[in-house]
């Protein structure tokens, strides 16, 4: 199933669907409302600047896609911009970006469909089953997928022009003047609230592996698609300022609903209601579709969770990644339903960081990758996209500086920024064999003295009560700490027999080694193994007994150590394996452990027989491999 690959179906018109539906956000709709409350007319100014930006950015995000046409789009940009660390931040904003945007988007069109009496668990029931059949589209194939963007990009497309066209012939210039009423800084406090009407481009990239040809086709689509998008934009708030006056509009909640009454008879203005609706949920439909292919690149490099980079071999979709976001999608529904302006205000300055981030990383990939051949270069590469960055900069301090409550907010934003170090860290502990290495270094000494927790006295009681006749033995204990189960062993096989006692930590090694000989131990021999995730070290000899606590999960070359372990122990030779397991109950285990009948056969194809058996912990569980070398499948007692 692993094995599967992504479908390479996907052609410009698509694209174009996927990036129009994307951009047509809710500040298409209430952008020009909310923003003419800080600029009044001049917001027609700031939608101008926003589309020659966004044009720009669009030209941005198509050399990159071109020059790294793969599935994780930001990610992999920053990756190789910026480097692991900081390529999962920014992964981290961009899917914190999607989880809030689809709520914003869903709940907005309820809003606007749902009268304000609807009782709210109903809106949300509602709301779920958008979430629930969005997902079965992506789940069930691409194809499927970019039948729906292309309709929902349609209607989007004949909606603007719906109003555009009729509203033209019924425009009063009068509204117009005065043209300026507000400070020209204010222009910039209008951006932000109207700059998510034309966002959307990362999630053409992250579509990149499933599009034919896709250094010349996404770059052409970006620009197609934002201008598209940046003219329905602004034509639509010169026809609503035209049509209805700035001071009038402001106190509006649904400023669109009363344009269209104006310009069509009944049953015209509900016609446009559903279609507004459709593009909303079209516009969430992108997202949705889009977002678990970011889950899938990270999880490729184990910087997320590893089982989610698996692809159907039917559908040929990364479906963990589409089941995981879905139940995302839900519990953020639930929790966030009631706070649309709170959500939306989160949603703005966690992508204008993250736009920032890609366009700095198109000059950073200039010099970095200056020799590198590109299929498509937008102009100014050096310089411009600093500039466009610096300006998205600009707007997030002219919120901070103008909006009250703004910096607050911010603080909640940049908290939630930050919480994706400890996961990142979590994730390269869990994943990564040479930070292992760092880790049980830097934290030997915690290790000692959180011994208890980390392996409790009724577990060791548990391990040595399954191994009877341990005197005299000698034993293998790969994996051995600071010594928590090393001395319960050394002392149960007695002075006449033997331990060996290895581990990947110098610092573990070295306090194991101070403990056995405060306590007279001289028949343990401690061995740093820096390269144990790979092998049994050579100098271990045959024993009778092998222990292992903690150590499968990290295990690289499984086959090939159990193989090792086997080839030391004689017939009848005895293993015990400890591993935490559903570790702080969230990180999902090493693909190979999860599954029981799997790991089962892994370890009798090495010749053992085994017993699984999970135990029920504080923090995480344990599971307990315990059997014996054996020539044919035995029952183990």
């Amino acid at each position: 199933m692993y094995m599967a690959e992504l479908k390479r179906s996907l052609g410009f018109i698509t694209i174009v669907g996927l990036t129009l539906t994307a951009m047509v956000g809710t500040g298409m709709f209430f952008g020009t409302a909310i923003g003419a409350r800080y600029s009044g007319n001049a917001v027609l100014i700031a939608w101008a600047i926003l589309v020659l930006l966004s044009i720009y950015v669009a030209a941005c995000f198509g050399e990159l896609t071109a020059l790294f046409p793969r599935a994780g789009g930001v990610y992999e940009f920053s990756k190789h911009a910026y480097g692991n660390f900081f390529s999962f931040i920014i992964g981290w904003i961009t899917w914190m970006m999607a989880n809030i945007g689809v709520t914003v988007l869903i709940v907005a069109a309820l809003e606007y469909l749902l009268p304000v009496s609807y009782a709210m668990h109903s809106k949300i029931l509602i709301a779920i089953a958008i979430i629930l059949i969005l997902n079965f589209i992506t789940y069930i194939g691409v194809d499927t997928s970019a039948a729906a963007l292309t309709l929902f990009a349609l209607v989007s497309v004949i909606l603007f022009l719906a109003i555009i066209i009729p509203g033209t012939l019924q425009l009063n210039l009068a509204n117009f003047k005065p043209f300026f009423s507000h400070p020209y800084l204010f222009v910039f406090l209008s951006l932000f609230f109207m700059v998510e009407g034309l966002m959307g481009w990362e999630e053409a990239s992250f579509l990149a592996e499933e599009t034919k040809n896709p250094e010349k086709t996404i770059p052409k689509a970006l620009i197609v698609s934002t201008l598209l998008a940046g003219l329905l934009g602004l034509g639509t708030a010169i026809v609503t300022l035209g049509i209805i006056p700035w001071k009038t509009l402001i106190n509006m909640e649904t400023p669109i609903t009363y344009l269209t009454g104006i310009l069509f008879a009944p049953p015209g203005p509900n016609i446009i209601g559903i279609g507004i609706v459709i593009t909303l949920i079209g516009s969430a439909a992108g997202m949705v579709i889009s977002t678990p292919r970011l889950l899938l690149a990270m999880a490729r490099d184990k910087l997320f969770i590893a089982q989610l980079a698996a692809i159907h071999e039917k559908t040929r979709t990364p479906y963990k990644a589409i089941i995981f976001q879905t139940i995302v999608s839900i519990i953020i529904i639930i929790i966030g339903f009631a706070q649309y302006e709170t959500l939306l205000s989160m949603f703005v300055p966690l992508a204008l960081i993250m736009y920032s981030a890609i366009l700095f990383s198109v000059t950073i990939l200039r010099f970095k990758l200056k020799h590198v051949k590109r299929v498509f270069k937008v102009p100014f590469g050096r310089i411009g996209p600093v500039i466009i960055a610096l300006v998205y900069v600009s707007i997030i301090v002219a919120w901070l500086k103008l909006q009250p409550g703004a910096l607050s907010l911010f603080t909640v934003i940049m908290s939630l920024v930050f919480f994706g170090i400890p996961i990142y860290l979590l994730l390269i502990f869990f994943y990564n064999p040479d930070a292992i290495v760092g880790f049980s270094n830097y934290f030997a000494h915690l290790s000692l003295w959180m011994e208890n927790l980390l392996l409790p006295k009724h577990v060791r009681k548990r391990i040595i009560s399954l191994f009877k006749n341990m005197d005299s033995r000698i034993v293998l204990e790969y994996g051995a700490g600071v010594g928590t189960l090393t001395l319960h062993l050394a002392e149960a096989v007695g002075p006449k027999g033997k331990v060996y006692a290895t581990d990947l930590s110098k610092r573990n090694v070295n306090l194991l080694s101070k403990r056995l000989l405060k306590k007279g131990m001289s028949h343990v021999t401690v061995i740093h193994d820096e390269h144990q995730v790979n092998r049994v070290h050579p100098s271990v000899g045959n024993v009778d007994m092998i222990f292992s606590i903690g150590m499968m999960s990290y295990m690289q070359d499984v086959k090939k150590i159990l193989k090792e372990m086997h080839r030391l122990l004689p017939e009848g030779g005895r293993i015990m394996f400890v591993e935490y397991v559903n570790f702080f109950r969230f990180l999902p285990d090493a693909e190979w452990i999860s599954d029981i009948k799997k790991l089962k056969q892994i370890f009798r194809e090495a010749g053992f027989s085994v017993k699984i058996e999970k135990k029920h912990g504080l923090l995480w569980n344990y599971l307990f491999v315990y059997g014996i070398k054996s020539e044919e499948d035995v029952p183990v007692i």
